[in-house]
């Protein structure tokens, strides 16, 4: 099957639970060669993959996902009998399969060593060269740097800045993600002239995955995969 290029976000939530396993199998089935998953520390301190810093939208328990212990994490329903899985567990089903781009859900210091963490599993996997490890929070993007010199890294933004690119290379990262409705052309462009792998997010609807449809050098990261494997083949049929 050849591959869809494209970020499956946060596996496929239009359809699965999101992150977890049953939506990281289902874009793995699709052929996407990227998906985008989130990662936090329980109290005990082990890297678990959820979103929101509470838990109450996603599963049935409530309260910050920080503040309970993975024991107790474990008997929690996210979404069709799903549970919510480690960074392992994930990891170990996405690997070899595709790249995972791994955002970091820290917010300034309210999970001390995530970064640490984080990048112990990934290098006790054997999985360094196939990560991304991305954040809206720079500092603790700082933090991996420091830590590992040659992971890849990116910066998360909600709007495009030019300010981003000297520091993006400042930190030697490569990856630049940024909500789609504030990419503009020449910010296309400029990420072309900086050598930045831009990642957009996260359109969904068809009008708009027509229109990103036409950047084929772009990460489009979307909830809609379906969607986006029907637009991409349909420009392709109009390229041949």
């Amino acid at each position: 099957m050849s591959k869809i290029h494209g970020i499956a976000h946060r596996g496929y939530p239009l359809k699965h639970p999101e992150n977890t396993l049953r939506g990281f199998r289902a874009a793995l089935e699709l052929g996407f060669d990227h998906l985008e998953l989130d990662v936090q520390l329980t109290s005990d301190g082990v890297p678990v993959v959820i979103h929101d810093a509470t838990l109450d939208r996603t599963t049935g328990g409530q309260g910050l996902v920080r503040s309970h212990t993975w024991e107790q994490l474990m008997q929690l329903d996210a979404g069709d009998g799903e549970r919510i899985p480690t960074l392992e567990q994930a990891l170990l089903l996405l690997k070899d399969r595709l790249t995972v781009d791994i955002e970091l859900k820290q917010t300034g210091d309210a999970m001390p060593g995530l970064e640490q963490t984080v990048l112990e599993t990934i290098h006790r996997l054997g999985m360094r060269e196939q990560v991304i490890l991305s954040s809206f929070d720079h500092y603790a993007i700082e933090r991996v740097r420091a830590l590992d010199s040659k992971i890849a890294i990116g910066l998360i933004s909600y709007g495009a800045s030019a300010s981003l690119f000297p520091y993006l290379a400042q930190l030697r990262g490569t990856y630049l993600s940024v909500k789609h409705v504030y990419v503009t052309p020449s910010f296309i462009e400029r990420c072309r002239e900086e050598d930045v792998r831009l990642m957009v997010w996260t359109p969904d609807d068809d009008a708009s995955l027509r229109a990103w449809s036409e950047y084929p050098d772009l990460l489009v990261c979307t909830n809609n995969l379906e969607g986006w494997i029907s637009v991409t083949a349909a420009r392709q049929a109009q390229l041949s």
